[in-house]
């Protein structure tokens, strides 16, 4: 047999006048398979004792099973050529030819039992030459080698495999003065390929000499930059080149979470709808929301006017951790009830989950930010630390690594904006003619978060799939009770108290009127044990801390410094307004009255007029308004004509902002710029 005391896989024999190749070897039983894929097991003991057993050797270092799938780049006919090698070398080896009956013996002039290997050699080589082929003994033995290193694929010609190169016959050193002109535009606007041109040009003279490189011509030049600029974006977006430039050079790692609330990756974004603010004028919102990377759950939405603050961060935060309730006309399909959630048995943990809207509450463990000041500041932070919440901060300037947050923007911006009216497109030139608002901030942000119970949570998602259901992908909603159920995960929701907790605050003094913050009067009978007298902080000198929600000033909340204990206390004007408001349409209405040269802390007044907006606001957006309001940001300019007096103006005109600017040209008053990043200290 041979001088090794055994066998090993791969080895070829011959038994029962079958070729077979030891393909497992386990203790002393062999599996064997024959030429024709079939198994066959024999014990080793038996196997050697066989009267008719020999061996054949072994195909040192060539794989067991055959790159097939490299037969496929072949072309036709060198892969049928390769075929009938295959065929012809088999029979040099055993005797037989393929296709032939197992009872058949083998050729004469090829039985191994006959005839030596050189001899068999020659004879096949003589029987190529018959058919035509241009063989020699010496070529036989070659192909004979390489199909026992390679198999099949050592029997093809491989000149007709080799490889194109991408730049073909192009002279090295333009290729690389193509590349380095390429890569040093990286932070510049896209431009042409003639601007490279002329780069690589000057570049090649400034280094080599005038003319000494020659040039290929402009067809194939700009081929060239193609191939080397190849999935960089040189010619496409500046900012899709700009993070694809960022990219490590190692391989990608997507985030991953096993469990609801492991990795939360929160962002704002502006949305591509145009909306009526609060003050009437037409403009597109900001939308920050939360994901959860396990589930893909919006944990919470929030929509707010251009120029998103920490506290808007702050109370997406209380938001998401929080059940949202099922809201007036929305139907019973949507509650959390109906879902596949255990809802029996999260109800136990909070009684709230009986009206709750098929979104799950998410506590998150780690949420992952940009290096955007609302995300960073010290409100968010600091809300993030009392909840036991880690913060992972992105690399800068990286958006992919909140690849998943990115993604649920472009799918809301698709699934849900396209189909609003006032949709703006994700840049001017997708923008239709004549795109005007049509709903108000309120209105699309119940529209949203309709849409992220109604849709988002219950749509299949290509990202969500159970490992023993591969071919079948879930929905937010699924995702989470299988994770629930497998995880054992147990949410605890926030209380009451503790999302007051997370609004912002401010010290003031609890006097016989009550609280005044921004010349507002918060009042109520709760506060006679707190007035005149000092709140025993010394630290703030004795003042009350209140908090309040800056986008719902009709009410705050004081806290008892002595017991602990929360007081709700309502302005005192609060009847006067029909909705609640927000800080920056006080600050507006304010505006409104000093630019009539009226008394802006006169709390009547600034009620009718934040009345008036929001009315307004409902009754679609006012171009003059628009138009006024820009004007207002501007620097004031000399003008000629003299203001008309204040006691001209009548008093029983409504408020038209245009007619008020208009007769008091060179006494605009700028309103203040909504500042992002006071959290509320303006009050």
């Amino acid at each position: 047999m041979s001088e090794r005391a055994a066998l090993r896989v791969g080895d070829q024999i011959r038994l029962d006048e079958r070729l077979h190749t030891v393909v497992e070897l386990s203790g002393t039983v062999v599996r064997l398979a024959d030429e024709a894929g079939r198994a066959s097991l024999v014990l080793l003991a038996h196997l050697l004792a066989t009267e008719g057993f020999e061996f054949l050797g072994q195909r040192d270092g060539s794989p067991v099973v055959a790159p097939f799938a490299l037969l496929d780049t072949v072309p036709p006919q060198e892969a049928e050529k390769a075929a009938a090698w295959e065929q012809h070398l088999r029979e040099l080896e055993s005797g037989r030819q393929s296709g032939v009956g197992a009872g058949a013996g083998p050729r004469p002039e090829y039985d191994p039992t006959v005839h030596t290997l050189e001899q068999r050699i020659a004879t096949k080589a003589a029987e190529l030459r018959a058919l035509g082929w241009t063989v020699s003994a010496r070529t036989v033995e070659r192909m004979r080698a390489r199909y026992r290193d390679q198999g099949v694929w050592g029997l093809v010609d491989h000149r007709k495999t080799r490889l194109s190169s991408p730049t073909g016959r192009a002279d090295e050193r333009v290729v690389a003065a193509v590349a380095e002109v390429l890569a040093g535009q990286l932070e510049e606007s896209t431009g042409t390929r003639g601007r490279v041109r002329r780069r690589v040009e000057a570049l090649l003279a400034e280094r080599h000499g005038t003319g000494v490189v020659p040039m290929p011509s402009k067809t194939t030049f700009y081929r060239l930059v193609e191939a080397v600029s190849a999935g960089t974006h040189a010619f496409g977006s500046a900012a899709s080149r700009r993070s694809r430039a960022r990219r490590p050079e190692g391989m990608f790692t997507p985030s991953a979470a096993c469990r609801p609330g492991e990795l939360v990756q929160i962002d704002t974004t502006p949305l591509d709808v145009l909306v009526i603010l609060e003050d009437g004028v037409s403009g597109r919102p900001e939308l920050t929301i939360a994901v959860d990377v396990a589930t893909r759950t919006v944990c919470a939405a929030v929509l707010r006017p251009a120029g998103t603050k920490a506290v808007d961060a702050s109370l997406l935060l209380a938001k998401m951790l929080v059940p949202e309730p099922l809201r007036p006309g929305w139907p019973e399909a949507l509650a959390l009830s109906a879902t596949l959630s255990p809802h029996a048995r999260l109800l136990d943990i909070d009684a709230r989950l009986e009206q709750a809207a098929a979104k799950p509450v998410i506590i998150p463990e780690t949420i992952g930010i940009d290096h955007g000041k609302v995300f960073v500041s010290d409100a968010f932070i600091a809300a993030c630390r009392s909840l036991g919440v880690s913060v992972q901060p992105s690399r800068p300037a990286t958006p992919t690594d909140k690849a998943i947050v990115e993604r649920t923007f472009s799918s809301i911006n698709t699934l849900f904006c396209q189909h609003v009216s006032g949709y703006t497109g994700s840049n001017t030139d997708r923008r239709g003619a004549g795109v005007e608002a049509v709903w108000t901030l309120a209105e699309l942000d119940d529209l949203l978060q309709k849409w992220i119970v109604a849709c988002w949570q219950q749509r299949p998602h290509d990202g969500l799939r159970s490992p023993f259901l591969p071919g079948q992908s879930m929905s937010p909603n699924d995702a989470y009770a299988l994770l629930v159920a497998r995880t054992g995960y147990v949410p605890l929701p926030l209380s009451g108290l503790d999302y007051l907790e997370l609004l912002p605050a401010v010290w003031r003094s609890v006097n016989d009127y009550g609280i005044r913050i921004d010349h507002r009067t918060y009042n109520c009978p709760e506060l006679a044990p707190l007035r005149r007298r000092p709140s025993g902080v010394d630290a703030k000198g004795g003042l009350w801390e209140v908090h309040y929600d800056p986008y719902n000033l009709s009410q705050v909340w004081v806290r008892d410094a002595r017991t602990r204990e929360w007081i709700t206390v309502s302005w005192t004007h609060r009847h006067l307004i029909s909705a609640p408001f927000a800080d920056f349409t006080w600050r507006r209405a304010r505006d409104l009255l000093a630019l009539r040269g009226q008394d802006d802390t006169d709390q009547a007044a600034v009620a009718a007029a934040v009345e008036q907006l929001l009315v307004r606001a409902e009754s679609g957006p006012d171009r003059r308004v628009a138009a006024r309001t820009r004007a207002a940001l501007e620097p004031p300019r000399p003008v000629a004509a003299l203001p008309t007096p204040a006691s001209e103006i009548d008093e029983a005109d409504e408020w038209d902002e245009e007619e008020a600017t208009a007769d008091t040209p060179s006494n605009v008053i700028p309103f203040g710029v909504f500042d992002a990043f006071t959290d509320g200290s303006r009050l």
